[in-house]
């Protein structure tokens, strides 16, 4: 028997499955351009090395490639919403960084891989703060922020897994590091064969969100919320170690052979994209609850990796590998609810900006007492990570959840 739907209940099911789409060909996107700059940064260390670049210049050059695509990021958002450009401007990005990935073939100097090393970086942050928006738009008629950014950094994550698996695999034929980013050319292109078809399918995806205002809201004067949820995602950047050092260290002690560094890379890998699917979905219905328990476990995989055996260190990289889901889902969609729609991209610049700053301030503090005591880096880690904890439920008492309100 059918059900008679009244028009809005069918505009509201169209609408939905429109924006379902939307998020899926921006994921299917995702899944290249992450296939393809993952696959090139799991090799990037022996490759430079490879030229004669010291520890030093590895360290200088992905660093300050790390830094500058975060820190430009409140640029190409604030320019995005200034112009209303999003569209024309992460398309920009993502040209500049889907030709810097494969260009690395062609070098055989590290000072000109350097050059296409941070030019990645400054192209990923040229896109992040406009897709973002564009996203978020979206959200309202899925089932909330955390769903949406989660199903975004799960396709993400899978092809963050694929990418270093197909480079492991290329190296382990006797090929070139030339070779291996020569391969990544193939997912480079489809990537902007997705980006260019998102944009003819969905050229105004800002029509999703039915709650856009026009308000001329100063964009200086974000809600004291934003600024101490900030505070807590800066804390708990600042406690998480990047992968590099926890490689190192697996290598250092040899806590295991060395091709297995690279699958515990990708068991974490694998983990961020389930977790981010999963707590998304938790978030949007309980809030800074979930956020608030999962950086508590979070802030486990220290000990755990640092002085754990195989099997630990195994538990600890995939707990690690849960963070990344976290800090790539969870964190950037509760700060959708908490900023005015036409200062979104704004927003999520300044956000990624003063997080990424953090991050790598954090892992350069991390490196740095690692050298002395591996007990004291444990704590740094932990008792960063758990600071956040007060501003978080401050921040959850007043930002309930992240599901798009009515009116938002």
């Amino acid at each position: 028997m059918k059900t008679n739907r009244s028009p809005d209940e069918q505009h509201s099911a169209t609408t939905s499955r429109i924006a379902m789409r939307f998020v899926l060909l921006i994921g299917v996107l995702s899944f290249f351009a992450d296939f393809t700059h993952e696959g090139s940064r799991s090799i990037l260390g022996p490759f430079l090395a490879s030229m004669q670049a010291s520890a030093f210049v590895v360290g200088v050059v992905t660093g300050f490639g790390e830094l500058a695509g975060y820190a430009l990021r409140y640029f190409s958002g604030r320019f995005a919403d200034i112009t209303g450009r999003f569209w024309p401007t992460a398309i920009t990005g993502y040209v500049v960084q889907m030709a810097a990935v494969p260009a690395l073939a062609l070098t055989h100097t590290w000072q000109s891989a350097a050059v296409f090393i941070i030019l990645e970086r400054v192209g990923r942050a040229i896109r992040n703060p406009p897709r973002d928006v564009m996203l978020s738009h979206a959200a309202k008629h899925i089932g909330g922020y955390g769903w949406t950014f989660g199903i975004h950094e799960a396709c993400d994550q899978f092809g963050a897994m694929f990418g270093p698996l197909v480079m492991a695999a290329v190296l382990s034929y006797h090929g070139t590091y030339q070779l291996a980013f020569a391969v990544l050319l193939l997912p480079a292109l489809l990537n902007l064969l997705f980006v260019f078809v998102a944009y003819r399918l969905y050229p105004k995806p800002q029509e999703l969100d039915e709650d856009i205002t026009q308000t001329n809201t100063n964009p200086k004067r974000f809600s004291t919320t934003f600024w101490v949820y900030l505070a807590g995602a800066c804390l708990v950047a600042a406690g998480f170690a990047d992968y590099p050092l926890l490689a190192y260290h697996f290598a250092h002690t040899d806590a295991m052979p060395a091709p297995w560094i690279a699958v515990f890379y990708s068991v974490a890998m694998a983990v961020s994209g389930a977790s981010s699917l999963l707590f998304g979905r938790l978030f949007d219905r309980y809030g800074f609850r979930v956020l608030i328990g999962l950086t508590l476990l979070v802030s486990l995989f220290a000990p755990l990796v640092f002085l754990g055996g195989f099997k630990t260190a195994l538990l600890g990289a995939a707990i690690w590998g849960m963070g990344m889901g976290v800090h790539e889902s969870i964190i950037p969609a509760a700060v959708t609810p908490m900023v005015p729609s036409q200062h979104r991209a704004t927003a999520f610049g300044l956000f990624t900006a003063g997080y990424g700053i953090f991050w790598f301030l954090g892992s350069a503090t991390i490196g740095f007492v690692y050298d002395y005591s591996v007990a004291w880096t444990i704590v740094f880690c932990v008792v960063t990570q758990l600071l956040a904890i007060p501003l978080f439920a401050w921040v959850g008492k007043r930002q309930p959840c992240s599901t798009p309100p009515d009116g938002a």
